[in-house]
């Protein structure tokens, strides 16, 4: 297999406009991304189902899978518009955000809002960040819908900008009257994931769960973190979620920028401690929208997430609509390869002093401990589910973990965990080990990935065909046929 299938982090990018033609999803999933995400923020249904399904066709064409995932829109608190577009705002300019102001009145003294219980929510002296960071006001006063603010730092504004209250606290619901419609078209794509967005609290991870299985959906829930809120309930979510997201955008404005690198630190130990994956967002490559080569910041930004353990680095604009979506993927996996050459990043004291509650999970990592204490070429797993590969993604290694499975579901699922490759199985009719274990090999010899005389580790289940059931390790030497048997 090429150099793609050895870079242990997964990217994440989201499709638009500039990833609309078959041919640059071609090039897209050559270039090694692993899921795309579909931003429900914009497009209609029918959009986004034709999106996943020539994801889903280039990445078959090319034999991997790739991962979908739906990201809703949640409570995105704006201005509304105004008369000419945009206006200027002066430091110490009075300047008014107007619930009662009809949708495209703004102008340079008031603007209308998208959020009708905001001046509910604030008081005399809160900050409110608009257009992630670009403008800054201080709240005077409140008076019935009106607040009344102090221009801190001015800029343009524009039709539409965010709303952020510095420190969190806003009320908004996570989950909105389109979120929960959107859910229903999620199921109907069949995406492997749903991100919400602004989650509070474990209840409303726990609302999108319920809503998602109601729809008839698959996919596990990821929870960005983007709250103030959040970060208080932050293992409760975690626990709730399969993955989380680290949006350092809406973060960033509430907690305030200098806040994020120890956040983004703890953020992803945080969630590899408890079995989850994490995702790190936002401005990765931002200057990829124009330019074909990041910056030196961008590439530290990225290797550090890496070196930080994070499974997961995503692309929004940079692939969405930037000029150079192919450039930024392949110059991503780039970095991420080469950070993970340093010996930090294959290193790890994962739950080494814990007990383990399910056999599945000792073998997942009992597979980890022995391939990093001897000398074997890859890990592969015959898994239903998924859950033995990502017990395994949560011990730092060089070694590739292979996944196969014979459900597409938990191929596509997978595709997000660090250091694990999907790998179609065949269904085995005689249902024995011995049969089990040939197939296994063979099927990595023909990926190119084992030769004659490598040590593999397999790990299976008595009962194959049945979640949860791993429950043996064999290591195996490529070529010798008898070792093979149970």
């Amino acid at each position: 297999m090429d150099n793609v299938v050895y870079r242990r982090t997964k990217i994440l990018a989201t499709l638009g406009p500039a990833t609309e033609s078959p041919e640059v999803l071609d090039r897209l999933v050559k270039a090694g991304v692993d899921v795309v995400r579909l931003n429900f923020s914009h497009g209609s249904p029918e959009e986004h189902q034709a999106r996943a399904d020539k994801i889903r066709a280039a990445a078959k064409a090319n034999g991997r899978f790739v991962g979908v995932l739906v990201d809703l829109q949640g409570p995105k608190i704006r201005v509304s518009r105004f008369k000419k577009g945009s206006i200027q705002l002066k430091h110490n300019d009075d300047f008014c955000l107007n619930a009662d102001l009809p949708r495209d009145d703004g102008d340079q003294t008031q603007v209308g809002i998208t959020y009708p219980q905001l001046p509910r929510d604030v008081k005399k002296n809160d900050v409110l960040v608009l257009d992630d960071g670009m403008i800054v006001l201080r709240v005077m006063s409140v008076e019935g819908n009106k607040i009344h603010t102090s221009v801190q730092v001015g800029g343009t504004l524009s039709d539409g900008k965010g709303i952020n209250l510095k420190g969190g606290g806003l009320s908004a619901d996570a989950l909105t009257d389109k979120d929960k419609e959107d859910i229903k078209t999620a199921a109907l794509i069949e995406a492997d994931y749903v991100a919400i967005s602004f989650p509070r609290n474990a209840g409303d991870v726990k609302l999108a769960k319920l809503l998602l299985r109601e729809a008839g959906g698959h996919g596990g829930i990821i929870s960005k973190i983007e709250r103030a809120e959040a970060i208080d309930n932050i293992k409760s979510i975690t626990e709730e979620s399969c993955a989380i997201m680290i949006a350092r955008g809406d973060l960033g404005v509430e907690i305030g920028d200098e806040q994020l690198p120890a956040i983004q630190k703890r953020l992803i130990k945080l969630s590899r401690s408890m079995n989850r994956v994490v995702i790190t967002a936002t401005q990765m490559m931002e200057s990829m929208r124009e330019n074909p080569i990041p910056t030196r910041a961008e590439v530290f930004d990225v290797a550090n997430a890496v070196l930080d353990g994070t499974d997961v680095v995503m692309l929004s604009a940079e692939t969405a609509t930037g000029s150079f979506p192919v450039e930024t993927v392949a110059a991503m996996s780039r970095i991420c390869r080469n950070a993970e050459q340093q010996s930090g990043a294959s290193k790890s004291h994962h739950r080494i002093n814990t007990t383990f509650l399910a056999a599945d999970e000792a073998i997942a990592m009992a597979s980890m401990y022995t391939a990093n204490h001897l000398k074997v070429r890859a890990i592969a797993s015959l898994t239903e589910s998924g859950s033995t590969p990502l017990w395994m993604s949560r011990i730092s290694s060089g070694i590739p973990i292979y996944s196969l499975s014979t459900h597409e579901i938990t191929n596509r699922k997978v595709s997000l965990y660090r250091g694990v490759t999907p790998v179609d199985f065949p269904v085995i009719e005689d249902n024995s080990h011995a049969t089990a274990n040939k197939i296994v090999i063979d099927v990595l010899l023909e990926e190119g990935v084992v030769k004659d005389g490598d040590l593999v580790i397999i790990t299976k289940g008595d009962l194959m065909g049945t979640g949860g059931g791993t429950n043996a390790m064999k290591i195996v030497k490529v070529g010798e046929m008898p070792n093979l048997a149970d």
